[in-house]
């Protein structure tokens, strides 16, 4: 009985704890996205709008690493069972996606647009019965840079 109250213990403090460091993963992603907002980024490959004479273009990445808590992956195994969205799944590849783009729009300050946006996904690590415990999310485009006046 003992082993049982354990496990139920954990597992209560594994879910709050990592339902704690998702939405604190999440409020630091809509602060940065604000602060990023006026950076176009498109999946397009020409330019949006009108650009004026263009100084540079370069390739940009940004990749995040993410990986599932184990209460989620209970809950998913759970899911697997009787059918229907993986809703613990989804916000994981939500995050992950949201995260590469920032860093890609970080990693080329200065960029008046970035164009041609593609994003990858891969699972990085698959534990036991082939379920995802992380996932990878890979980010690349253009930015280009615009002449100063």
């Amino acid at each position: 009985m003992i082993e049982l109250w354990v496990f139920l213990c954990l597992l209560v403090t594994g879910y709050v704890i990592g339902q704690f460091l998702e939405k604190r993963h999440f409020r630091s992603i809509e602060t940065r996205e604000r602060e990023l907002l006026n950076l176009v980024t498109t999946s397009s490959r020409n330019p949006v709008g009108e650009m004026g004479p263009i100084a540079r273009v370069e390739l940009v990445r940004g990749n995040c690493c993410i990986s599932v808590d184990y209460f989620k992956r209970i809950a998913a195994s759970l899911r697997k069972l009787f059918g229907g969205t993986i809703n613990s799944y989804e916000t994981l590849l939500d995050r992950a996606r949201r995260e590469a783009i920032l860093r890609l729009k970080e990693s080329c300050p200065g960029a008046t647009q970035i164009i041609n946006l593609r994003v990858d996904t891969s699972s990085i690590f698959q534990g036991q019965g082939r379920q995802t415990g992380s996932v990878e999310v890979l980010a690349t485009g253009t930015a280009i840079y615009a002449q100063p006046e």
